[in-house]
């Protein structure tokens, strides 16, 4: 019995110490070219951000393929990617001793009585967001599949603690927006609210506290059709929420209008649909709509309008004033233990949700119409498309 294709998964390994971080890729098509150059750079954003810690200083992060890809072009086989620790010092017990003390908020505790230990070392080397950068060469490579078929993505900070954009994304200023979020220092596409921003991160830094805020992610040129309403998990609705919950220190996931359709009446939440005979060619193919309440989601398929997503990132749990907590040896009240850690990492989340929710389109557009191989895509792609528009 043949083999069925497999579907675009990944799998990560390592600890924030240990020597490096390890992404492997299965179900991606053979002949796709890697753009290494943008992949290091979504790896060089994820590191940067006002707030963040001494780490960042510490790393250079550059990705090398280990296996499934030859002079730059991907083979068909499980694609692995690595990631360098620098500050690799994890079996240094000195530089990296046990931690007694669990920090409220981390995984520390849980994760300490999950593998009967009172050394919480082991669990936050796992649990921390370093593994995200492996994440992010993932999800930066997927977007390199999805580029062919031009769809882009775009991720930026709505909000940090108080402080919030009311700044519109639209496709038409795509290049623009992304201009001024690079340029912006906390990663938001609006020059006098990144001041309220830093503003934000600087008094909580004073008071030796952290801040979080929300990160939002637009994907432009999806076709309709991506997802199912057939299953569960099929639903790309539930696999972006999925990933995205997945992030370290995310606590709530919303698409389009999210929570806001609780409050409303269903006239002001649904899109009305239209037809225009002159966009049919577009991946609308023809189907308008005047607003994208549904965050171009219904009944678990793309509809054709942007896809919208809003991710809730908490506070960091590492605070430099400590929080009350317990000896876990010896059960008596204490203080938190410290590691290093950021005042605020919503930037860097941003960049690591961007190309979340980008693998998870890739996931979805390869399922619908996948092959082995680059060019078995692109036929199926353009068949899918020729035949929609004679419906």
């Amino acid at each position: 019995m043949a083999d069925k294709m497999p579907h675009l998964t990944c799998e990560t390994t390592g600890e924030s110490h240990g020597p490096c971080g390890l992404a492997i890729l299965n179900g991606m098509p053979a002949g796709l070219e890697l753009d290494v150059e943008f992949i290091n750079g979504e790896l060089r954003r994820r590191q940067g951000g006002y707030g963040r810690g001494g780490r960042q200083r510490i790393e250079t992060d550059k990705v090398s393929f280990l296996a499934g890809m030859r002079a730059g072009i991907t083979t068909g086989a499980p694609l692995v990617m690595q990631i360098p620790n620098k500050d690799s010092r994890l079996d240094d017990l000195e530089r990296t001793p046990p931690v007694h003390r669990p920090r409220p908020g981390h995984a520390d505790l849980a994760g300490s009585i999950k593998w009967l230990t009172d050394d919480c070392r082991n669990t936050l080397e796992r649990a921390s967001a370093r593994e995200t950068a492996a994440r992010t060469a993932a999800g930066a490579a997927a977007r390199c599949l999805l580029h062919e078929f031009g769809i882009e993505v775009f991720g930026f900070v709505r909000t940090v603690h108080t402080a919030r954009t009311d700044v519109t994304i639209e496709h038409s200023r795509l290049d623009e927006l992304r201009r001024m979020r690079d340029e912006s220092e906390v990663y938001t596409p609006d020059v006098e609210v990144t001041k309220e921003m830093m503003e934000c991160i600087r008094g909580a830094k004073i008071d030796k506290d952290t801040v979080g805020g929300l990160c939002e992610v637009h994907v432009f040129g999806c076709p309709i059709g991506l997802g199912s309403c057939v299953t569960p998990t099929g639903r790309l609705d539930a696999r972006i929420a999925s990933a995205v919950m997945g992030i370290q220190a995310f606590k709530s996931v919303e698409i389009g209008m999210g929570r806001e359709v609780a409050s409303r009446r269903g006239s002001e939440v649904h899109d009305p649909i239209t037809y225009d005979e002159g966009s049919r060619d577009t991946p609308l193919l023809g189907f308008q709509r005047a607003r994208n309440n549904a965050g171009g989601i219904e009944g678990g398929m793309t509809n054709g309008m942007p896809v919208v997503v809003t991710g809730a990132m908490k506070p960091i749990s590492t605070l430099l004033q400590g929080m009350p907590s317990v000896d876990l040896r010896s059960k008596q009240s204490e203080h938190s233990d410290y590691e290093r850690s950021d005042v605020c990492a919503v930037s860097a989340a941003s960049v690591v949700m961007e190309n979340m929710v980008a693998f998870e389109i890739a996931a979805m557009f390869l399922d619908k119409f996948g092959g082995d191989t680059m060019k078995e895509l692109e036929a199926a792609w353009t068949f899918y498309l020729d035949t929609a528009r004679t419906i």
